[in-house]
């Protein structure tokens, strides 16, 4: 997801076939803090899903629902998220569920200092830890009170920022594991939304992968509707349905009669468990 997922704005100055539910297993080996607890199976997507900066009505849902897609991302919350979410109540989430589509949930945490713009809430090495398992914490709050159950992933979107600053990058990583144990405290699955050539990139080239998402959701615009043929980084990280791709952003789009600027994302990965 682009840059508006903490302004609208941003998105624009910061960048300088559906498939059906099966039950699949846990991401990669780092989610070690899983292990000692009994999960609710994975439910997993396969096919192409859209993410847009609000949920849209239910009625644009409905007449969305033509097969071209079959999930949609959803900002369940963070202090940097950038739209307002009038239609995101757990009514809404039981019909669009009840529809048939599968949904996302996607928070926007803490941002890096060394990052481009500014943001409502920003991380340091001081303050990571501390932040990552608070908004760890209300992130599992904000999706369990829209009906997401324990089981489900969460995303945290991590917008570009300089990973060859060494501090900083250092505190991300260390945000990303609180937030992280957080998720796995409540039995929720961890993700992770990011660009390949910066904050993606910095969790797949960690060398201690303890406590790191088990699944990464990738941005990068190339248009090719894949999760394998582009995958930019080691051809044994993130296998077994843990994979999601952002391929093309900002696509104006019109359906039964209701348009929306979405972005395209070709999904090989968990979903919320809901109903």
């Amino acid at each position: 997801m682009s840059s508006h997922r903490h302004s609208k704005k941003r998105r624009y100055v910061t960048w300088a076939a559906a498939g059906a539910a099966v039950v699949a297993g846990a991401g990669i080996a780092a989610q070690t803090s899983m292990a000692a607890t009994t999960w609710p199976a994975q439910r997993t997507f396969t096919g192409r899903a859209f993410d847009a900066c609000a949920a849209p009505s239910l009625s644009a849902m409905k007449a969305w629902n033509t097969g071209f897609y079959g999930a949609a991302a959803v900002y369940v919350g963070g202090k940097n998220r950038g739209c307002a979410q009038p239609n995101l109540t757990a009514s809404w989430v039981k019909s669009v569920s009840a529809a048939g589509w599968k949904l996302i949930p996607l928070y926007v945490g803490a941002q890096p200092s060394c990052q481009t713009g500014t943001s409502p809430e920003k991380l340091t090495a001081t303050t990571a830890a501390s932040l990552g398992t608070t908004d760890g914490a209300d992130a599992v709050a904000k999706a369990a009170a829209l009906g997401m159950k324990a089981g489900s992933p969460i995303y945290l979107d991590m917008e570009a920022y300089d990973t060859t600053n060494t501090a900083c990058n250092n505190a991300v990583l260390t945000y990303v594991r609180a937030f992280d144990k957080a998720l796995h405290a409540k039995t929720y699955r961890t993700g992770f939304y990011g660009f390949t050539s910066s904050s993606a990139k910095a969790i797949a080239n960690a060398t201690d992968k303890t406590d790191l998402p088990g699944n990464l959701w990738y941005a990068l615009w190339d248009k090719q509707n894949t999760t394998t043929a582009d995958w930019p980084f080691g051809a044994t990280q993130w296998t077994n349905h843990s994979r999601a791709h952002q391929y093309l952003v900002n696509s104006k789009e019109s359906r039964g009669g209701y348009t929306i600027t979405v972005d395209r994302d070709a999904w090989d990965a968990p979903v919320a468990i809901t109903g």
